[in-house]
């Protein structure tokens, strides 16, 4: 079967970006199964506008807003289905545990407590090494919001942490 040059085009943005994108999703959800999907879905969608897309400047940054943004409706989704399922069954007394300091230290469990922008931020500017322009771009939001919500993302990272491993994630520590 031979490609035309626009299907060649995208199968190439395909292979140079799927396991970057894929990589996002994970680092956004938590969700290793759904990361494969969410990078997927977000192909799919520009594969539907590939015609447009293939002649912007960034379309990667483009794909890179479509992986937030359903990270972001799957949290919300799933955040919506804990909650009727905790009023179905509310009529149980639930007890009540102490917070498990020894995941605390966890970096994965310390991003999934950082709300949807901070964490985009964080991972944006830390896991991928982008810049702040490029994270803005992904995101849909202001140089200043990156910066703001990337320092306020660290900081609760290191309030979890410890300055010592926040410094870690962030890239100033020893590896």
């Amino acid at each position: 079967m031979l490609l035309d040059d626009t299907s060649a085009e995208f199968h190439a943005f395909f292979e140079r970006h799927y396991a970057e994108l894929s990589r996002l999703a994970y680092l956004l959800t938590g969700e290793p199964d759904a990361a494969d999907d969410l990078a997927a879905d977000a192909l799919i969608a520009l594969w539907q506008r590939w015609d447009r897309l293939r002649g912007a400047e960034h379309p990667v940054a483009y794909a890179r807003g479509v992986v937030a943004n359903l990270a972001r409706e799957r949290i919300r989704s799933a955040t919506r289905e804990r909650r009727r399922v905790a009023l179905f069954w509310s009529h149980r007394p639930q007890q009540a545990h102490g917070p498990d300091v020894a995941a605390v230290v966890d970096v994965r469990a310390a991003l999934d407590r950082l709300p949807f922008r901070k964490r985009a931020c964080v991972v944006l500017r830390h896991a991928f090494d982008l810049s702040e322009k490029d994270t803005a771009l992904a995101l849909g939001i202001s140089v200043g919001a990156v910066k703001s919500q990337t320092s306020k993302g660290l900081a609760e990272l290191e309030r979890l942490l410890g300055a010592r491993a926040a410094d870690v994630v962030a890239g100033r520590g020893n590896r």
